[in-house]
């Protein structure tokens, strides 16, 4: 009996941790102690960020000054590709998870904070929203690159992380 109570509390503690682990993703506290995402959490978030900036990279491309213009035209291809390599790795069956079919709720208000804006505000939330994007996207695919448990997706988020890195160098130039 003691042992029964003991392997279920084991039980209990180990799926907790499971739960615990996406919650904690979610939040973010996983980014801020450096914690691999699960592969699906990883999924969704790369594949919602692309959507991100992709949308919001055709309103710049729309509505922005040239620098900017061209800064997002670079995102829209870029990101078009990542979108779609990552879907390969899905449809493929090499990665078991879900694709989101949009973006996050949070992300969405972003998107809906700057259809409402025009001029110079555009802008200066765009490259705002693009610094925060791919801060958040940089820290992500190292984190999975790092210490995912897929290994073919593991292997394309540490080949993709380099050009995140480099958006992010250009949203920081866009900046000055």
């Amino acid at each position: 009996m003691k042992r029964f109570l003991i392997a279920t509390g084991v039980a209990v503690l180990l799926s907790t941790t499971a739960f615990a682990q996406s919650a904690a993703e979610k939040s973010g506290v996983n980014s801020l102690v450096g914690v691999a995402p699960k592969t699906e959490d990883f999924v969704t978030e790369a594949a919602a960020s692309d959507m991100f900036e992709i949308e919001s990279s055709k309103l710049a491309v729309e509505r922005a000054d040239g620098p900017t213009k061209a800064f997002a035209q670079q995102m829209i291809t870029d990101h078009q590709k990542t979108s779609e390599e990552l879907k390969a790795l899905v449809s493929g069956g090499r990665v078991k998870a879900a694709l989101p079919t949009e973006m996050a709720s949070s992300q969405r208000d972003m998107l809906d904070k700057l259809k409402g804006l025009k001029g110079d505000d555009f802008v200066k939330q765009y490259h705002s929203d693009q610094e925060n994007a791919h801060e958040d996207a940089v820290d992500l695919f190292k984190r999975y690159g790092d210490g995912g448990d897929n290994a073919d997706l593991k292997a394309w988020a540490a080949n993709t992380r380099p050009a995140l890195e480099h958006h992010l160098k250009m949203a920081h130039d866009l900046n000055k």
